[in-house]
């Protein structure tokens, strides 16, 4: 099947990414994780120790990254509807968190804990529609954000990806009503021409 111009210039640009070609230098799952160690390094939104909750995280990238930065001093929980090779020290539930058996499995997994940080690097599976891409990525954001707010302790951190465009500002403001700081990123390792940009939410209020 011939590709669309648009896939043929993702695919060379995807060849010819420093950061691409920098994950594979480093044995990174996904140049997202560059994205990742940025906020980390700028935010300091993760503890010493302490309990990560990783959603949408296949390949695997980000729990690569805490689980190197815990060292084992913490509990990582990952979960995504597609499969994820294992990662030490990374407990992964595969499914939809939204389905009560995934959401009882995580719960389980933290054994009646809260976490320090939720994190959020979802999306969906794109139709090229963008008003129906948009509505769907902020559909799992807003999932996000309601897992964070079911299992985040007093004063933890939230993260996610978010596309710019119909919903954003509400978001932005629901977020806000829950955290005590929003801050708004763009990882050096995100494409200019994305309209992907990284919520963090600090302080957070039950």
């Amino acid at each position: 099947m011939a590709r669309s111009k648009s896939s043929k210039r993702w695919l060379n640009e995807h060849v010819s990414d420093p950061y691409v070609k920098q994950a594979q230098v480093d044995g990174y799952r996904s140049r997202a994780s560059y994205k990742l160690i940025e906020i980390l390094d700028k935010d300091q939104l993760l503890p010493r120790q302490g309990a990560v909750l990783d959603l949408g995280s296949a390949p695997g990238g980000w729990s690569q990254v805490v689980a190197a930065r815990l060292q084992a001093k913490g509990k990582i929980i990952a979960s995504d509807i597609l499969p994820m090779d294992s990662i030490a020290d990374v407990h992964f539930i595969q499914g939809d968190f939204t389905e009560q058996a995934v959401y009882d499995e995580i719960i389980t997994a933290l054994d009646g804990n809260q976490v320090d940080l939720v994190m959020s690097d979802m999306a969906p599976n794109l139709s090229g529609i963008d008003a129906t891409d948009q509505a769907a990525s902020m559909y799992l954001v807003e999932l996000a954000l309601d897992m964070a707010r079911n299992t985040l302790k007093p004063g933890g951190g939230f993260l996610a990806k978010v596309f710019q465009g119909e919903g954003y500002e509400a978001y932005v403001k629901d977020l806000r009503s829950s955290f005590d700081k929003v801050l708004i990123r763009k990882p050096k390792a995100s494409r200019p021409r994305s309209r992907e940009v990284y919520l963090v939410g600090k302080g957070f209020r039950p």
